[in-house]
């Protein structure tokens, strides 16, 4: 075997630019694979980052009314929706793949909070329960968090994140400052921020709208003070936070059905249903993949014709060495000696295509990424995929050949010229 290789790496040597020729349709074929899959695997993994976030593994559950949820600025509190009281919390929250379970409501807001001149328009306001930024991943990054007395003695105290603060207070240090949230004066006693710094990537208008909302700054209050903001209480919205990312779509159902087993609503279509980001991202992920399987199927049609090139220079080679297998055989070599030559042959012209085919998509995926800047991953897998595929190619292509050769006369190749 080691000196069949070798004497396919003299004849490769020796026919220089005929081996390149006849190697370039498997280069061009394998770098197009690496380049196209590189960029689906980072896309998609930016895909799932933007919807899911840096790594949060939290999974919202809130009222659906249908397919719809349901927002209580426009439509009246249904009746027969009961708090999630601490006994379903708890319950929720001693699930296997449960790390934490905060309860809390949410409304944006338009026009409603102000700090002197300053207005939040279009920020989100939280009305949050005592653990939820440890739930959410959001650390205290200036003052303080809700104390048990600001739920017991219904403190109008208030966290705002960092887009809050530089929206309002532009600069000013926020802490000890008091605003104005519908009507209601909320001291300052706190600035958090996410645990984990993300910036999500936004190409086009649909990224844009999806979070713009949350760039727009969120403040938040005691679940407590939330009745005298609005005057009248409503259904709570439930945030987990699970183990991993890949238990969200599974914890995320099973507390649904906790939370839905105390709905007592007339209308049946009333139900809890998790915000599956995970099965979002996935979607949107198998859209971009349908796509691009058909530029994979264009690449591997270049692959074909690679291999179909290698087998009509291996059938030229074995023309052209019609008196060196004769010689071989008279003198004892067998069938499957010389096949085996002419295989390795084979197969060693298309590995070496398939090396320099890998080493090729790879730079041109970073140089995609760099010149249109889309997220690339290079693909190991893939990349030893490619080169068994190549080598594939290799015996595939290489059979005929090397049984033509296998089986010439020994008397009639001795004779040719």
């Amino acid at each position: 075997m080691l000196e069949n290789i070798r004497l396919s790496f003299v004849g490769i040597i020796s026919h220089k630019m005929r081996s390149f020729l006849t190697m370039l349709g498997i280069i061009i074929g394998i770098a197009a694979i690496i380049a196209i899959v590189s960029t689906i695997t980072g896309t998609n993994k930016q895909i799932e980052k933007n919807i899911i976030g840096s790594g949060s593994n939290n999974v919202i559950l809130e009222l659906y009314k249908g397919d719809e949820p349901m927002d209580f600025s426009y439509n009246p509190v249904p009746s027969g929706i009961p708090e999630i009281s601490d006994q379903v919390l708890d319950e929720i929250s001693s699930m296997e793949d449960v790390k934490s379970a905060s309860v809390y409501k949410k409304r944006q807001d338009y026009g409603g909070i102000f700090y002197k001149s300053n207005t939040l328009d279009g920020g989100v306001i939280y009305g949050v329960s005592k653990d939820y930024f440890k739930t959410c991943n959001m650390v205290i990054k200036k003052g303080r968090g809700f104390t048990q007395k600001d739920f017991e003695h219904y403190n109008k105290v208030a966290v705002i994140d960092e887009d809050a603060a530089k929206t309002l207070f532009q600069g000013e240090n926020a802490v000890g400052k008091t605003i104005e949230v519908k009507k209601q004066p909320y001291k300052i006693v706190g600035i958090v921020t996410e645990k984990d710094s993300f910036q999500p990537t936004i190409n086009t208008m649909d990224d844009y709208y999806t979070y713009s909302q949350e760039k727009s700054g969120k403040v938040f209050v005691s679940d407590a003070t939330w009745p005298i903001i609005y005057q009248y209480d409503e259904p709570q919205q439930l945030l987990i936070k699970v183990t991993s990312t890949s238990k969200i779509a599974k914890t995320g159902k099973e507390a649904a059905e906790v939370l839905n087993s105390n709905i007592m609503a007339s209308d049946s279509t009333i139900k809890y249903k998790s915000e599956n980001l995970l099965e979002q991202a996935k979607q949107i992920q198998q859209l971009s993949q349908s796509t691009n399987m058909m530029l994979i199927c264009i690449a591997g049609i270049s692959l074909l014709v690679g291999g179909i090139g290698v087998m009509n220079i291996m059938l030229v080679s074995v023309t052209e060495r019609t008196s060196e297998i004769g010689l071989k055989k008279a003198i004892g070599a067998r069938k499957g000696v010389i096949l085996a030559q002419f295989l390795t042959e084979s197969v060693v012209l298309t590995s070496l295509g398939g090396i320099i085919g890998v080493i090729v998509g790879i730079a041109l995926a970073e140089g995609i990424s760099k010149f249109n800047g889309i997220p690339v991953a290079i693909s190991i897998p893939a990349a030893v995929f490619a080169v068994l595929f190549s080598m594939v190619i290799g015996i595939v292509f290489g059979l005929l050949p090397s049984y033509k050769a296998a089986n010439l006369d020994p008397i009639d190749a001795l004779r040719r010229e």
